[in-house]
């Protein structure tokens, strides 16, 4: 596990390459955005990130190991256009007998950790939150 992690926390173009290592060539992944049915395409889901995005890393906080299954939280952060941005999220993985991740489930609300942050989008969902938000009468939730 702890490679593994290692890994994640280093990620770049230059490791991507060994993503064999540590993924199945069948594992799944799932997020917000994508969902893919084998490393190929996983390989495909972080390189279209490393264009996209400048300097991303992940942040490993926090994580719950159970047999063949794991789940962590991190940060993710990255700078896009010139402002930096700080996602919270967590992920789930799932291990095969050879310790090889089958199974990638990443979960993070995309709604409040990034489109509240764009320009045009961010300020209209900010107020469709406040007034959807149950509220006492001293005004905190």
């Amino acid at each position: 596990m702890a490679k593994l992690l290692h890994w994640y926390s280093h990620l770049s173009p230059e490791t991507l390459s060994d993503i064999g290592n540590f993924y199945d060539a069948t594992a799944s992944f799932k997020d917000p955005f994508n969902t893919v049915q084998n490393r190929e395409g996983i390989t495909a889901v972080f390189q279209h990130m490393f264009k996209m995005l400048e300097t991303p890393v992940f942040i490993i906080r926090e994580q719950m190991l159970d047999g063949e299954q794991v789940f962590i939280t991190w940060d993710f952060q990255f700078r896009k256009g010139g402002k930096d941005f700080l996602l919270h999220g967590g992920s789930y993985l799932r291990f095969n007998a050879s310790g090889k991740v089958i199974q990638h489930r990443d979960y993070w609300d995309s709604a409040e950790e990034l489109l509240h942050k764009l320009p045009l989008i961010g300020p209209p969902l900010r107020l469709l939150r406040r007034m959807l938000s149950v509220r006492d009468e001293s005004g905190t939730q």
